[in-house]
């Protein structure tokens, strides 16, 4: 090929370069998109609604570092269990802190001054910053109960984090064939459940000389569970007592005042003016009788009351609301404590370990004022338990049919209380049947 060269003296083209036609038409395209884009946009919005449109040549996109979320750091808490004798002071030392972190605690805090009074077995948990410094303190008083103090510049702030359990029902069934606390037992009822159902008739029975071979007994209670596990029982819903064929029943009510009571389904309650057993019993030694041969003194000498026989160290409660007039101790009586019920009434407990109430002091029903033993001149450990009726002996195991029956609810009060109880009242009713069935199909043919 020849190359033509131009003559000296001429002027040169200008030479452009030659792109490949592919780029031409996409450039082509671009430009026409481009004014119809334009186009479409009304002139007079442009400056409200302008678009910036920018026609880059095609690179390699670059390279995307990948971010990680951020996670929630748990926060870690140092956990100590307050055992007997601890105090704060011993539980901040162990945990690192000084005891100007506790002062500052217990002076800043909304509820400082209440970590003074500490229990065994709860559970105090420390938080501390990067510096070392307290930043938070949680009290955990129970399992539904916590609190927590965190730290907000000088001062601090409380939280109160409470849980509810599921509420189950659930019931047990039993037939006594030697006491009511074995036969309990053998229904799967723990001994508080037992003991609440004998505080719920303790009125109307002696669980000590009434329970006979072949009483029955049915109750509907509560079981609370927290996150699916069981956490503790609640309280006895319905119980029905069958004691030498007569049939008792109770029923928990809450009145409009949210106070609990136990009544009958004739809305009597449960709860008389005194108990018949003030004792938390095993046996009784030795019953009313005027003629008692003393077995220390051997002479005839009444015995004006009941003795119960019990462990060293058994609870004896008041067995109604009253002032002690009388607490000391004597040759004959040993450590006594002598309650004044009214006007009327007056109880003696004698032959006490321990009293556990001075003179003067005002008591409720079923608080425990001493403990069982046997001081003065007792043979072995008992409690004596005396009742009198302005000023003379009465016999415990009778007097109490003639005192007044409990509070019995209002007419006005009864509609509230059969729809609260109605449910009880039925379930009760189911497991008597059931048990009926099952006595029937066990029984011999």
């Amino acid at each position: 090929m020849t190359r033509v060269t131009p003559p000296s003296g001429a002027t040169r083209a200008p030479e452009y370069p030659r792109f490949p036609r592919r780029h031409l038409v996409v450039a082509a395209i671009g430009a026409i998109a481009v004014t119809l884009l334009l186009a479409l946009v009304p002139s007079d919005d442009v400056s409200a609604s302008r678009a910036v449109v920018q026609i880059a040549l095609p690179l390699e996109a670059p390279s995307k570092i990948p971010v990680e979320p951020v996670a929630d750091v748990p926060e870690t808490w140092v956990d100590i269990t307050v055992n007997p004798g601890d105090n704060l002071s011993l539980l901040f030392g162990r945990a690192g802190l000084t005891d100007t972190d506790l002062y500052h605690l217990v002076s800043k805090a909304p509820q400082g001054k209440s970590l003074t009074r500490l229990f065994p077995g709860e559970n105090i948990g420390f938080l501390l910053d990067d510096d070392g410094r307290l930043a938070a303190l949680k009290r955990v008083k129970s399992p539904l109960e916590t609190v927590i103090l965190r730290r907000e510049g000088d001062s601090y702030i409380a939280e109160e984090i409470r849980r509810k359990p599921e509420v189950h029902r659930s019931f047990a069934s039993a037939r006594i064939d030697s006491s009511l606390f074995l036969a309990g037992q053998q229904a799967g009822l723990p001994q508080t459940l037992i003991m609440e159902l004998a505080n719920i008739f303790g009125g109307v029975i002696d669980f000590v000389l009434d329970p006979r071979k072949g009483d029955v007994f049915h109750v509907v209670y509560e079981e609370l569970y927290l996150d699916g596990e069981k956490y503790k029982n609640g309280n006895i819903l319905a119980a029905e007592f069958v004691n030498q064929g007569k049939s008792y029943t109770a029923y928990r009510y809450v009145d409009e005042t949210d106070r609990p009571g136990y009544f009958s389904a004739e809305g009597v309650s449960m709860r008389r003016q005194f108990m018949l057993a003030p004792v938390d019993f095993t046996r009784v030694s030795s019953n009313f009788n005027p003629r008692r041969l003393h077995p220390i003194y051997k002479t005839r000498r009444p015995h004006r009351g009941i003795d119960y026989a019990a462990p060293r160290g058994t609870p004896v409660f008041a067995a109604g609301d009253g002032r002690v007039t009388e607490a000391g101790y004597t040759k004959a009586n040993g450590n006594y404590v002598v309650i004044q019920h009214g006007q009327a009434y007056t109880t003696k407990y004698l032959h006490l370990n321990k009293r556990r109430v001075r003179k003067g002091d005002r008591v409720a029903q079923n608080q425990v004022i001493g403990t069982v033993g046997s001081t003065g001149a007792a043979t072995g450990p008992h409690l004596h338990y005396e009742f009198l009726v302005n000023g003379v002996h009465r016999n415990p195991r009778t007097i109490h049919k003639k005192l007044p029956k409990g509070k019995t609810l209002t007419q006005e009060e009864l509609p509230r209380f059969l729809a609260q109880t109605q449910g009880f009242q039925l379930q009760l009713a189911s497991i008597r049947q059931q048990q009926l069935a099952l006595n029937q199909t066990d029984a011999p043919r």
